[in-house]
């Protein structure tokens, strides 16, 4: 199986671009619009939850601990930051950008995933957190733009690597089956064995025998679709779908 080996100047680069065009968004949208892939959502809850997490990440990111942060992440500006929330956005944009370029990847730090505990899984954590919600911004807008292919396989293999294995899915864990996913213009694929409450990320070889008989479906489509279709941004069908599509819904995250 082929993989994208994201690194620290990779998902910096991502950020870098993705912030800028999700504030713009934000701003042609006006802070009352709702955003439509964010139920109950406006722009204005949207800014202050990225700001939020830019904070909150910038807070511990730098304790060198793998014990969890003591403190709750909040969507409320500190006492001393700009009442709107586009100016706080925007100082906590900077602010982070600068602080995860200067850390180093392999500082412990700690995670919600059941993986090692470094620093580099925020620079990764923040790129596709800034990328899906510039998406949502954008369709707020009525101007979205698919995420950046490489960008976007990354975070489908984040997915699949991080999100699912912590136990963040939004289907109900009891199903088995294989599941082929195909990022048809990033060069890029995956094989997902379903297991109840478990999930396997695994190697092409491992799955091509014919004694397997568990369910199989195989998804493919651009890299942005079949990211956003995992965060449940868009349905399955935008993508091209063969064997048992009930499969997929398994794989949704958020």
């Amino acid at each position: 199986m082929t993989r994208l080996h994201g690194a620290k100047d990779f998902w910096l680069a991502g950020l870098r671009a993705e912030g800028p065009v999700l504030r713009a968004a934000a701003t042609a949208a006006g802070a009352q619009t709702a955003v439509p892939t964010c139920p109950g959502w406006t722009i204005d809850h949207l800014i202050r939850h990225v700001a939020g997490c830019y904070r909150w990440v910038g807070q511990h990111v730098t304790r060198g601990e793998v014990s969890r942060p003591p403190e709750e992440r909040s969507d409320q500006p500190p006492e001393d930051a700009s009442g709107d929330p586009i100016e706080w956005f925007d100082a906590e944009f900077v602010a982070l950008l600068r602080l995860l370029d200067g850390l180093d990847p392999e500082l412990p730090a700690w995670n919600w995933a059941p993986q090692t505990k470094k620093a580099a899984f925020w620079h990764r954590r923040m790129a596709h957190e800034t990328a899906v919600h510039r998406w949502d911004a954008q369709m707020a807008a009525g101007q979205a733009e698919p995420v950046e292919a490489k960008l976007a396989a990354d975070g489908v293999s984040e997915v699949l690597d991080t999100w699912l294995p912590a136990g963040r899915r939004r289907a109900p864990a009891g199903v088995h089956g294989v599941i082929h996913l195909v990022a048809t213009d990033a060069s890029e694929e995956w094989f997902v064995r379903l297991r109840g409450a478990g999930v396997a990320l695994l190697d092409t070889g491992t799955l091509l025998d014919t004694d397997d008989p568990h369910p199989r479906a195989h998804a493919a489509g651009t890299a942005s679709d079949l990211l956003l279709a995992l965060y449940g941004r868009v349905p399955f069908e935008v993508l091209t779908v063969a064997g048992q599509a009930g499969l997929l819904e398994a794989l949704r995250t958020g």
